[in-house]
């Protein structure tokens, strides 16, 4: 059930788009071992000047093709994490061309209770997942 937001900057084309959010899904699905169906990916474009993704002084050097991805999810082990930090990187480079320093990643942790999949029910407290 994680969530991810992604952030770039405007100008990716609806193929690119499509093969970044499938790159990041098998990131999920490798890392999280959720079913193939539990896909939620929202993704919101932005003008070059709202965008500013410095590097903390780690020396990182980012591109046009940056990426800053929100993970919303229930709490994950630091394990998880590390995979799928990795193979969203490996995934992403692979497949878009886009460098491991492109790609900065915040998880937000929530519990079961606080999701919502419709109908305003909160199905992991009734039973229904």
């Amino acid at each position: 059930m994680p969530l991810l937001m992604f952030d770039v900057l405007e100008g990716r084309s609806e193929a690119e788009t499509k093969t970044m959010l499938d790159a990041a899904h098998r990131a999920v699905l490798t890392a999280f071992k959720v079913p193939a169906r539990d896909r939620y990916q929202i993704v919101h474009e932005n003008k070059a000047y709202q965008m500013v993704i410095q590097d903390t002084g780690l020396g990182i050097e980012r591109t046009e093709k940056v990426v800053v991805l929100r993970v919303f999810t229930s709490p994950r082990s630091p394990e998880q994490k590390a995979l799928f930090l990795t193979e969203l990187c490996r995934e992403l480079h692979e497949h878009c061309g886009i460098l491991p320093s492109d790609v900065m990643v915040s998880f937000i942790n929530n519990d079961r209770s606080d999701w919502s999949f419709g109908n305003g029910v909160a199905q992991y407290l009734t039973g229904e997942l």
